[in-house]
């Protein structure tokens, strides 16, 4: 909570009489009105609701998506009294131009917020624990979710890794509230293991395909496409990319890592990772190729591409499903 908080104590230090303070950070539901009105109450030293007020309406954005920006998609809004919602709810349709969608208050638009997030982690551990069980049966978990997909109401969602500032964490506040009310939330829980634990099963089975094509793993050659938490975006916070390399590297493997989305230069926490440029123009030969990220320049790759940088027999990771003819595929 501390940037949270240390944000209020800014903002109450200039908070003018019957100014009006928006939240927007993901939070679980209590935090505006518990957190951070005492905070500005003490830095301004006048009275919520008598002196200012507050307004919450929960950040909705998806980097690298170029269709759903702020102004075209739907904004949750809430404010500390009838008046206040009305006014804050007026001021976000100024630039939304998809609407709004005014709650009875900023505890109801908090916990909206918060399960957004929730049930798409819960709904991607589904599908990863499903991954994990076909892959024992050899099915073609793709397969089988295209196939289910042509049901009218079956919601289609790819395994793979959950990383990012938003699903991989916004949970976690939840359940901490949860607990603290004495009830254990089972199922967002299990969830979080399970996608948690994905990074170290992709690293396995990566190992275990090098083994089959008679490689031998200790320092082996590998080389990550993609370390970004999503495809066509620099964002790597909370990457599980960097658990996959991370479980390699502890195996014995020799890591590189190519990533045309990340100015790794300017990253300091990216030090330790070994950076390449293109590796389809060098000399380098690699004994697996793990494709973690879906960028729009590795979809243009052809079996041959891989070739050219594969000694031995193949090993091709394929996290996202975009290669054509993949050693292994989630």
């Amino acid at each position: 909570m501390e940037p949270l908080i240390k944000s209020s104590r800014t903002v109450g230090s200039v908070l003018g009489k019957n100014d009006v303070v928006i939240y927007e950070s993901t939070v679980y539901p209590g935090v505006t009105e518990e957190i951070c009105v005492p905070e500005l109450e003490k830095s301004s030293g006048m009275k919520y609701n008598k002196d200012f007020f507050c307004g919450y309406s929960p950040e909705r954005i998806n980097p690298g998506d170029e269709k759903h920006t702020i102004a075209n998609i739907i904004k949750v809004t809430a404010g500390s009294t009838p008046e206040v919602a009305d006014y804050v709810d007026d001021l976000y349709n100024e630039i939304v131009e998809a609407g709004t969608h005014q709650v009875s208050s900023i505890k109801v638009a908090e916990a909206a917020k918060v399960i957004e997030n929730t049930q798409r982690d819960v709904n991607i551990a589904l599908i990863n624990e499903l991954a994990l069980i076909f892959n024992q049966m050899g099915i073609d978990t793709n397969e089988v979710i295209d196939a289910a997909a042509t049901k009218w109401n079956f919601n289609k969602l790819s395994p793979g890794l959950v990383g990012g500032h938003c699903i991989g964490v916004d949970p976690y506040y939840l359940t901490f509230k949860a607990k603290e009310l004495g009830y254990q939330p089972n199922i967002i829980l299990a969830s979080r293991q399970i996608n948690n634990g994905m990074s170290k099963y992709i690293a396995d089975q990566t190992v275990k395909e090098m083994i089959k094509a008679g490689k031998v793993v200790k320092d082996s050659k590998v080389l990550v496409l993609g370390i970004t938490f999503k495809e066509n975006c620099p964002d790597i916070r909370n990457s599980k990319v960097i658990d996959v390399i991370n479980e390699l590297k502890k195996c014995g493997s020799d890591v590189d890592v190519y990533d045309p989305w990340v100015e790794f230069k300017k990253d300091e926490k990216l030090n330790e990772y070994r950076f390449i440029n293109n590796p389809f123009l060098s000399k380098n030969l690699y004994d697996a190729i793990v494709v973690a990220v879906a960028h729009e320049q590795f979809r243009s790759y052809k079996a041959k591409d891989y070739q050219k940088i594969l000694k031995g027999n193949k090993v091709i990771i394929d996290i996202k499903n975009i290669v054509d003819e993949p050693t292994w595929r989630l």
